[in-house]
């Protein structure tokens, strides 16, 4: 068996890595699979079932700087691994490799892996300590409240591009609509901008500018702290200062970061992801419009295709230990294989079978560190992308699907850009709840190669029409998606043309409550 921890041997004769130079950047020392660089970053999934076929469920592999690590390919050997602390600790410091100083901090990835005073980083009662302030933080969130921010914010934002009748919804929709959220949830609306954006998306990516990216984010946080010492406030920052954890500046500081970075990354990398898949995928569109499947259900399933993390470094060794057919010895380091585990053969053959209903996905990891804020990545995904498209519903993929790129980094994949086309709108007042759009014509089918609109059907689709009842049927047979009735003020004439003696019936009443409270107003 070929180890990572072993000398580098010289490649076998009909090793790869002696096939030429676009070749060698696949290998590293050993004839080791690098886990970053042009193969990785072309097509990951490829990589991670040729590790698969040549090692099992376990497989040595190369980090930036051709540090070698163990990447966990199984699902039940994540799960093992995850959820037996006493031998895959969280603690870095445990690294032999940084302990012999083969690591440095200056390798691009010192901001995921070098020891900080959060949770994350802990075992045993110190780990419990500091969760604890996390999650009984999070457990004080009005989540109906939180709707109700991505529900304006997510109108905001369609604000700013919904005259152009084109945007790419990654840069204008997918990366923004997550940190504005947070921001406001953690308590630090006013430092919500372009640059903190591209600086926590930067910073996981181990990139030469990613340790500047963290001091740039961490700067902002201990101002927060600062702040809500002095003037507390009701929002997370302030319940994670005042719990009774007494958790230090440096603790607390720490741990917004972690909760802003993660929240940020993973629900950016799903809105872009369920947003693919509605506009790409026919079977998928159809199930969504035509109500067999919620946008719950399509971000649960997006969750085991295309996981807002792909890997996570990381656990380390306490001592020897044997995982999926390799000696692990003591001090290695290792990564949970997400979206490698989320198709592992044995939990799911077919890669392409639906997985509605089923939540074994490792998307937020598990056991005692599992993803505490969990719900509130989903919130933000599913409100958000149905605020999206009761704004567009005629939204189209202006390009080939072929013609998407991607970026990957060793934790995630994301989208590059994701150009759409859609029929020119006003703006909405976006104080309110919002009111959904007329849909025009029917659509017989959802394609990416169906033909635009001619100018005059953009017209009358943008046109204003009478609001239907919530469930009542559209011209072509089909139901729209419930959604929130917008009550105007008094002295306001009214959003559409509804007879005010009709309230509808009294299951419409109940349906139309039902639709308010699940949005969040």
């Amino acid at each position: 068996m070929t180890s990572p921890f072993d000398p580098s041997p010289v490649p076998p004769p009909e090793c790869p890595a002696h096939a030429g130079s676009e070749a060698l950047s696949e290998f590293g020392p050993g004839g080791l699979r690098r886990l970053y660089g042009p193969a990785h970053a072309k097509d990951p999934m490829a990589l991670y079932e040729k590790l698969r076929a040549e090692h099992g469920p376990v497989a040595p592999v190369l980090l930036n700087e051709d540090v070698p690590a163990w990447l966990v390919l199984g699902h039940s050997e994540n799960l093992h691994m995850t959820r037996t602390p006493s031998l895959y600790s969280r603690d870095s410091r445990r690294w032999r490799l940084l302990q012999e100083g083969a690591v440095t901090m200056t390798n691009p990835l010192a901001p995921i892996f070098v020891h900080q005073p959060i949770c994350v980083f802990q075992d045993g009662a110190e780990h419990e300590r500091q969760r604890g302030a996390i999650t009984d933080s999070i457990a004080r969130i009005d989540h109906r409240g939180v709707r109700r921010f991505i529900n304006r914010f997510s109108n905001r934002l369609v604000n700013d591009f919904c005259e152009d009748g084109h945007a790419d919804l990654v840069s204008r929709f997918a990366e923004h609509l997550p940190m504005m959220v947070m921001c406001q949830i953690i308590g630090m609306p006013e430092e919500y901008d372009e640059k903190l954006v591209q600086a926590a998306r930067d910073l996981i990516k181990g990139t030469e500018t990613a340790i500047a990216s963290n001091e740039y984010v961490m700067a902002a946080l201990y101002r927060l702290v600062a702040r809500r010492r002095a003037e507390p406030q009701e929002d997370f920052a302030t319940w994670v200062v005042e719990h009774p954890a007494a958790l230090t500046d440096d603790e607390v500081a720490q741990h917004l970061r972690l909760v802003l970075i993660a929240a940020f990354e993973t629900t950016a990398n799903l809105i872009a992801n369920v947003l693919r898949m509605v506009l790409t995928d026919p079977r998928f569109r159809a199930q969504l419009s035509g109500g067999h499947m919620t946008l719950p259900e399509a971000v649960e399933q997006t969750l085991w295709d295309e996981p807002p993390f792909t890997n996570i470094l990381g656990r380390w060794a306490a001592g020897d230990s044997e995982l999926g057919g390799q000696k692990i010895k003591a001090g290695d380091a290792l990564l949970i294989g997400i979206a490698a585990a989320n198709t592992d053969p044995v939990v799911r053959p077919d890669p392409h079978a639906s997985m509605q209903g089923n939540r074994a996905h490792l998307a937020f990891s598990g056991g005692p560190h599992e993803c505490p804020g969990q719900d509130i990545g989903r919130a933000i995904a599913d409100t958000g992308v149905d605020a999206l498209l009761m704004r567009l519903p005629d939204l189209e993929l202006s390009c080939e699907e072929d013609e998407l790129r991607w970026q990957s980094a060793l934790m995630s994949r994301h989208l590059i850009e994701l150009p759409v086309s859609f029929a020119p709108r006003p703006p909405q007042e976006v104080s309110g709840p919002t009111a959904p759009t007329p849909r025009g014509e029917p659509r017989q089918d959802w394609q990416v190669g169906t033909p635009p609109r001619s100018l005059p059907q953009q017209a009358a689709a943008a046109r204003p029409v009478p609001v239907a009842s919530p469930g009542a049927p559209q011209p072509g047979g089909s139901v729209p998606q419930p959604g929130p009735v917008p009550q105007a003020p008094p002295s306001e004439p009214p959003a559409a043309v509804v007879p005010a003696q009709r309230r509808g019936s009294a299951p419409v009443r109940m349906w139309r409550k039902l639709a308010s409270w699940w949005r969040g107003y």
